[in-house]
């Protein structure tokens, strides 16, 4: 199974070490190769259905057309793409950016090439929306922060029984903000993965999400936790 990737990035050198990553896993096939958002677009235009590819690793600070705003064209055109943000920032007012504006997880760049293909394939394996742990962290204290606050802009318990979810699939769910995977789950909870990925389907039926990102973003929102 080949994996069809686009890369977008301002600076070749960037583009040049991630498909050389990429390509050493031998299960993705580069695509699509652009400088900034405007680019990205422009060349995506140019394929066919059939060609166009399944993830796109978005960088955020680019000239022309930036990543939140190529994420949320984007997605918007190509609903089929996953565009997983691939940056060096982690400030949360950019975390909650690109996740407003589609995209389907957040890697940061210092991640090591295993850590990158290996979330990505499980992306593409379990539908695992990929977030580097800092980053999953970083959402989760935000969600503790303001809880309170969130919950007093909801009327009493809308919150909390709107989305109908059981005591187990609230804990699977603090589990998914903490950045933990399926195998991860099973084993804290001591359930199988695939029992841990049934209860990750329910949750994102009854949240109305297709992606642990959305899935974030809705329980930062609703203070669900």
């Amino acid at each position: 199974m080949s994996v069809r990737v686009a890369i977008i990035d301002d600076k070749a050198s960037n583009r040049a070490i991630l498909k050389d990553k990429l390509l050493r896993h031998g299960h993705f096939e580069i695509v699509l190769v652009a400088e900034d958002g405007e680019d990205f677009l422009n060349k995506m235009k140019n394929l066919s259905v059939d060609e166009l590819p399944d993830v796109a690793l978005m960088d955020l600070e680019m000239p022309n057309m930036d990543g939140v705003d190529a994420i949320a064209t984007g997605s918007s055109f190509y609903p089929t793409v996953k565009f997983v943000v691939l940056t060096i920032f982690d400030d949360e007012d950019k975390i909650f950016k690109a996740i407003k504006a589609g995209a389907f997880g957040y890697l940061l760049k210092d991640e090591s090439a295993e850590n990158i293909t290996d979330m990505l394939w499980q992306m593409v394996e379990n539908g695992a929306g990929p977030i580097s742990p800092g980053i999953a962290h970083k959402i989760l204290q935000l969600v503790q922060k303001n809880q309170l606050t969130i919950l007093q802009k909801q009327p009493a318990n809308e919150s909390k029984e709107l989305f109908d979810l059981t005591d187990r699939e609230k804990e699977i769910l603090q589990l998914l903000v903490e950045g933990l995977s399926y195998k991860e789950i099973g084993t804290r909870l001591d359930i199988s993965s695939n029992t841990a990925k049934k209860h990750v389907i329910n949750i994102y039926n009854k949240l109305h999400v297709n992606s642990r990102a959305q899935a974030l973003r809705l329980a930062y929102q609703k203070g669900i936790l």
